[in-house]
């Protein structure tokens, strides 16, 4: 997708709860998943077979990351 630096998917067993974290370049291209068919239609199917999701989906901008550590 456009501006789609990368996906990251996750799960915790212990609280049968799923996360998805995504990067982009700015706020517009994030929110082409807010209408993506692919996702939205996998959604259904989670939907149906119990899931619940949060909505809306959240954007939230980058404050600080982590830097690689330099070699001594």
């Amino acid at each position: 997708m456009n501006g789609l630096l990368t996906f990251y998917a996750g799960a915790d067993e212990a609280t049968s709860s799923l996360t998805n974290v995504s990067l982009w370049t700015d706020l517009a291209a994030a929110k082409q998943l807010d209408t993506f068919a692919p996702m939205l239609e996998l959604g259904r199917k989670f939907t149906e077979a119990g899931a619940t999701f949060e909505r809306p989906i959240m954007n939230y901008a980058t404050l600080w990351q982590l830097a690689q550590a330099s070699k001594p």
